[in-house]
């Protein structure tokens, strides 16, 4: 697959991207709740990772039901975070020091304390009556089909006002927008106009592929277990969570949502170098949704999906990841992640007895920032934390208090970011009591504790990136695999006289490779953090280790 250099209007293009939950980050205000002021204070260690953007997780207002992700008013920011002058200050400043601000858009459902619902929910034919999915109950009065909400139990909240049932993916609380109204889509859109005229340079798509649903409401089958291969197919929700008993043809993933991607992308197209990034949760079709988004220019810049984002670590597990999107998505292109705020948080995925978290952690960063595509970081990670233990007591996050105890929910990749060691809540916060605890084991991996360590993860993000950023293949080169021995990786970055060949150990114990005899191997390329030994033509990969060399 060939793709264009980069330029100032395709930044994106091979970017690294640093989420920022904002109740994590820091708190300026003493509420124990971080805002956008405190992002504003930590914008120099952001820029010091030598990332090119910011991702914001949701700081509109809103009720907090989902933490932000239930919107109620698109157009402001909620008092919690602060006010537009400090968003406005936010995007001046991070734009001094080169990063860009992507800002997460969660336009698949509203919160029910919105204005537009308010009005929606008042009659059946007011100016907004149909703004909002409603659908009258079946004869017996249960709810129109077998839809599920994601957060458990139906996708149908009946509303006495109305007496009728409005439809929901996640929360009673967040119902969702009528796409198929083109009033809707014009109102969302304008809310993306007032983000873009305000400087913003991209937006994150929250639930992409859930906009548009069946006209006819048409039950969901139920979801066959396993392909024609006898390989089980995942889902988008925790084995524990009946929402992956069904295979959701009808409640996502319409074919109108094509249309209206295209409506949005005509609108940043005026506006220059912005950029889009979908989520896009879709089990099996993934791959075949992502390739409808972003084909032909006209859609989304680029998505990313769960593939990464599961407790899978083999070198086969990703080598398939990656070939599947090549093969299935001709012209598009991918943004990887291993952690965000919804999923356990990777080191904790994928630690085994007897590793090195720290080392995991560092081959980690070293293995996604060698993909091709653009790559998205996840505060915190950084740092090399684990997951956090939360307390039931200490739980907020309602999908894991839905499904306690088997699934523990979100809390625990969402604590507060550690800046210093002794200080109180690590340096978060002076509040007595943070909106989740600050873990005590987190404080011993706190940003002072690493800053000025040569070997910390901290550092060896740092290195890493610069790496990445030294050589232009890593950027927008292709990306091309060769066959191994064993849980080895290796691919070939580049083309024509311009190539680095990477391989990456992922056995708990060292193991030889001899490259392919028509590779001939040049310079042997140190990746920080990494020694791997190279005699005879073989390489010799210590447990966990990383290869790269320039190929003549």
């Amino acid at each position: 697959m060939t793709v264009s250099k980069t330029t100032s209007s395709d930044w994106w293009r091979g970017c690294v991207v640093y989420q920022v939950y904002p109740r994590s980050y820091q708190d300026t205000s003493g509420d124990g709740i971080g805002d956008i002021r405190g992002i504003i204070e930590r914008l120099d260690h952001i820029a010091s990772l030598g990332v090119d953007a910011i991702w914001l997780s949701p700081f509109f207002k809103s009720p907090m039901a989902d933490f932000g992700y239930d919107v109620s008013d698109y157009c402001d920011v909620d008092p919690m975070f602060g006010m537009l002058s400090d968003f406005d200050e936010l995007v001046g400043k991070a734009h001094e020091r080169g990063l860009k601000i992507i800002i997460d858009q969660v336009i698949s459902h509203s919160s029910d304390q919105h204005d537009w619902f308010k009005e929606s929910r008042s009659s059946r034919d007011n100016p907004k009556a149909d703004w909002y999915i409603w659908a009258d109950p079946k004869p017996d009065g249960t709810a129109p089909n077998n839809w599920l909400s994601i957060f458990g139990g139906p996708a149908w909240e009946w509303d006495t006002v109305r007496h009728q049932y409005y439809m929901h993916n996640f929360l009673a609380s967040q119902p969702d927008l009528n796409f198929h109204n083109p009033d809707v889509q014009n109102a969302i859109l304008d809310t993306f106009r007032f983000w873009l005229d305000r400087g913003v340079d991209g937006f994150r798509l929250d639930t992409v592929n859930f906009y548009f649903h069946d006209r006819h409401l048409r039950d969901n089958p139920p979801l066959s277990k396993a392909t024609e291969d006898g390989n089980f197919m995942g889902v988008d929700a925790p084995d524990v969570n009946p929402y992956g008993y069904q295979d959701h043809l009808y409640d996502k993933s319409q074919p109108e949502n094509v249309v209206f991607l295209q409506r949005l992308r005509a609108l940043l197209n005026q506006y220059e170098g912005r950029t889009t990034v979908g989520e896009v949760g879709d089990g099996r079709r993934s791959l075949k949704t992502v390739a409808a988004y972003t084909s032909g220019g006209d859609k989304l810049h680029m998505c990313y999906t769960f593939d990464m984002l599961s407790a899978e670590f083999s070198a086969e597990h990703f080598r398939r990841s990656i070939s599947n999107f090549q093969s299935v998505v001709d012209d598009g292109w991918v943004c990887w992640s291993f952690s965000n705020h919804d999923v356990e948080r990777h080191v904790t995925r994928w630690l085994q007895e007897g590793d090195d978290q720290d080392h995991l952690a560092r081959f980690a960063i070293t293995l996604l920032a060698s993909f091709w595509g653009s790559i998205c970081l996840y505060q915190g990670e950084e740092l090399g934390l684990g997951e956090a233990h939360v307390d039931y007591k200490d739980l907020v996050d309602p999908y894991g208090i839905r499904f306690w105890p088997a699934y523990k929910g979100r809390d625990g990749c969402r604590t507060p970011m550690v800046w210093e060691k002794q200080a109180v809540n690590a340096g978060f916060s002076d509040a007595v009591r943070t909106w989740l605890p600050v873990p005590d084991d987190h404080r011993l991996q706190a940003v002072d504790q690493q800053d000025h360590l040569s070997g910390s993860v901290l550092n060896h993000y740092r290195q890493t990136l610069a790496f990445r950023k030294s050589h232009p293949v890593m950027i927008d080169g292709p990306m091309s695999f060769l066959d191994t021995n064993g849980n080895l990786m290796a691919f070939v970055r580049g083309e024509g006289s311009e190539r680095l060949l990477f391989v990456f150990n992922f056995e708990r114990a060292p193991v030889d490779w001899t490259p392919p005899s028509d590779l001939k191997i040049g310079d042997v390329l140190t990746l920080p953090g990494f020694a791997p030994a190279y005699e005879d033509g073989s390489v010799r990969l210590q447990a966990l280790d990383a290869f790269c060399a320039k190929l003549g």
